[in-house]
């Protein structure tokens, strides 16, 4: 690995390392997400791919640390991270708000004169074009739990317990914050191919905002639709876990221009 910034250690957590892996794939998590939620895929997808959790701040070993409601300041210091991470070729991948944030990551590495990802996973997010609202008040501590709870991604047992309510909902309310605020610019777009991931019953994205990613990216757009919500990853690990192998195969070195027409 080249020389490694300090902050790279406080944004970046590498539960299998794959020194050997011909690809990287940085994963950014949920709103109210932490970095431990890529755990298995780490070590599933190792040894062949090397998978580095991003963590925000303000969540698990980072929970003293302020949140940050301004995505693109996040997207910025993400990118301050792990910026060189340039001897191997980089995918990104992010669920939800996390693939927001993968876009804008992407841009970055882009603007920077750096190589583009070989691939864009984008998983449980409309197109940045698709602008609905997120139709929930993060002032509202109510509010976002009936969020919550309708997206299935927190067991309701948690949430009826008034510590881990204090503890989690610091960090979402800043998060929702973040995305509520945060505007797409258009004219800009992507140089690498788009691999969609959406639930065939996810409330927050339709097929047809799945798809709009296309106008995202010079590069071919996919979408691919499982059973389940805007969790369906926990449900649906394994085919998930497949997908990724199989288009991250091959993205050695030597491929790296191909991966990127």
């Amino acid at each position: 690995m080249p020389h490694v910034p300090e902050q790279f250690g406080k944004w970046v957590r590498q539960y299998q390392p794959a020194p050997d892996s011909e690809v990287r794939l940085v994963c950014l998590p949920h709103a109210g997400g932490s970095a431990s939620f890529y755990f298995p895929l780490a070590k599933a997808l190792a040894p062949a791919v090397e998978v580095l959790a991003v963590q925000y701040p303000g969540r698990q070993d980072r929970r003293n640390e302020p949140n940050i409601t301004d995505l693109s300041e996040m997207a910025d210091r993400i990118f301050a991270a792990i910026r060189h991470l340039d001897d191997r070729p980089l995918a990104l991948f992010g669920h939800s708000m996390g693939a927001v944030l993968a876009y804008e990551l992407g841009l970055r590495l882009q603007d920077a004169g750096l190589p583009a990802p070989v691939r864009l996973f984008a998983s449980g997010r409309r197109a940045p074009s698709c602008d609905r609202g997120e139709g929930v008040d993060p002032g509202s501590d109510e509010r976002i739990l009936v969020e919550l709870l309708r997206l299935s991604g927190t067991p309701a047992d948690l949430l009826a317990d008034p510590e881990i309510r204090e503890m989690i909902l610091p960090p979402i309310r800043a998060d929702y914050q973040a995305v509520m605020a945060h505007r797409f610019a258009p004219g800009r777009s992507l140089d690498c191919p788009v691999t969609v991931l959406t639930g065939d019953n996810d409330p927050r994205v339709s097929i047809d905002e799945a798809a709009a990613w296309d106008v995202h990216t010079t590069g071919p757009t996919e979408v691919k639709v499982f059973p389940g919500g805007h969790f369906f990853l926990a449900d649906q690990s394994t085919p998930v876990t497949a997908l990724l192998a199989d288009r991250l195969a091959g993205q050695g070195a030597g491929s790296r221009h191909e991966a990127r027409i």
